[in-house]
């Protein structure tokens, strides 16, 4: 026994070395002198974990890196990627859990985005997650939301890996009783970080575990970290990559629409208005009938004109040369009013530049919100306002006194979709209320640090 452990220490792997000093676990000198079989053979068992414990930490390091790679060349489905990642680390790294702590940025928390328990992956918006056994939905999800505060308010953890007990007074109350039920003695958490950037957490809870174990933990769980973080960061970058390749694709097709609109619906409209001008200017008096039927055709050509226009300007606004916000409303209003007898008013402060990019996109939408009031509301009056305050920006509205939007169409339509992709596209916040025979208000709220876009429809 003694020469096996000698053997051990004196023919030692390459990276052996570094290993087990980054896991703190050597043999004493004293135990390898020792003639006692049961000293030699706990000094074994120690040696013979600790390389167990070495080669699986490159393994998986490997593995992670390999992970990683392929991620940033094929970009596999993220959500696969970390499911895998947190049921290596349960399995291999003698966890009871893994769970993924994401921060929304926008709205200024931290969420649960994943967990491996056991053998199985949960995820708060799957079925299996509402499923499972045992568990108590509202207490769960108190218990998860109480950590995820923690993690988001809790400063230090932010840059450095935490510990805690399972009595740790620094955890939140629900989460220690709910991880006590589940056998959980110890969590680890451990911030994703890229550069200065933190991105979530990644935490592991585990039974009772010594310290070698949980410096063996925090080492696995750290090196994973790193590239998870990574990983992460390059799956958020296609995914902006992807929406802003769409928000192009979009903007051609509509450009394609508009000019198609422009060159052969409206382009023929005008000719065929001018061709029946023409007919009754040269024909002189005509029999009653037809000349009814010429006069209905005038005017049939005149509005399908106007349509037509309209479609191209609500495709592609147009903002002129120098041209401020509050001078492109009232050109708006003034077109719409002679396309309807519904008085229009128009109520404008003192209104700033904004920037040509984002007065395009409001023009768009004042000008996608008039054209359905006045074509659908059947509205009496309609009134635009526009304002700006210090506390709460860019504010736009235009309400009719009609008959309201019908709750089943409150969603549809392309008109509702091109506002809220204008909207999203300068970050501006989209508030459509409606009620029948009530009327409809479209409200645009911008601020050059605005939340992401919502389109919240009240009936």
């Amino acid at each position: 026994m003694k020469s096996e452990v000698e053997g051990l220490i004196e023919s030692p792997q390459p990276g052996d070395d570094d290993c087990e000093a980054s896991l703190e676990v050597r043999l004493e000198s004293a135990e390898v002198q020792s003639n006692d079989p049961n000293v030699l053979r706990a000094a074994l068992i120690r040696e013979t974990a600790a390389r167990r414990r070495a080669e699986c930490f490159g393994r998986m390091q490997a593995d992670v890196v390999q992970r990683a790679l392929d991620l940033l060349v094929l970009e596999p489905d993220i959500e696969r990627f970390f499911g895998g990642l947190t049921k290596m680390m349960v399995d291999e790294g003698e966890s009871h859990t893994c769970a993924v702590w994401l921060i929304d940025e926008p709205e200024q928390c931290c969420e649960l985005w994943m967990a491996y328990v056991k053998d199985a992956l949960y995820a708060p918006h799957t079925a299996r997650w509402s499923a499972e056994e045992g568990d108590r939905q509202d207490e769960k999800k108190i218990a998860c939301d109480s950590m995820a505060t923690h993690l988001f308010g809790f400063a230090p953890g932010w840059s450095e890996t935490i510990e805690y007990r399972g009595d740790d007074s620094r955890l939140p109350e629900m989460f220690r009783e709910f991880s006590r039920r589940k056998g959980a003695d110890s969590t680890i958490a451990t911030p994703l970080r890229l550069g200065t950037r933190t991105l979530g957490w990644m935490t592991v809870s585990s039974s009772q575990t010594s310290d070698c174990d949980r410096q063996w933990q925090v080492a696995l769980l750290e090196a994973i970290a790193r590239q998870a973080a990574l990983a992460l960061h390059q799956s958020r970058l296609a995914e902006s990559n992807r929406v802003e390749e769409r928000r192009k694709a979009i903007l051609e097709e509509r450009n394609r629409l508009a000019r198609d609109i422009h060159d052969n619906l409206a382009q023929g409209f005008a000719a065929i208005l001018m061709q029946l001008q023409a007919a009754q200017r040269a024909a002189g008096a005509l029999p009653p009938t037809v000349a009814s039927s010429v006069e209905v055709a005038v005017d049939l050509a005149r509005t399908h004109l106007a349509v037509a226009r309209r479609s191209v300007g609500a495709l592609r606004p147009n903002v002129g040369d120098g041209e401020d916000i509050a001078t492109a409303i009232k050109r708006l209003a003034d077109l719409g009013q002679r396309a309807t007898g519904v008085p229009i008013d128009v109520v404008l402060d003192e209104l700033p530049r904004l920037g040509d990019g984002v007065e395009r996109e409001i023009i768009g939408i004042a000008q996608e919100a008039l054209t359905n009031a006045v074509r659908h509301s059947r509205a009496r009056r309609i009134t635009i306002r526009a304002s700006t305050e210090p506390s709460l920006g860019f504010r736009l509205s235009i309400a009719d006194d009609g008959r309201g939007i019908a709750r089943d169409r409150s969603g549809s339509g392309f008109g509702m979709t091109s506002m809220q992709e204008r909207a999203e596209r300068i970050g501006a916040s989209l508030t459509i209320v409606t009620a029948p025979r009530n009327g409809t208000e479209v409200v645009l709220a911008w601020e050059p640090s605005s939340l992401p876009t919502q389109i919240h429809v009240a009936n």
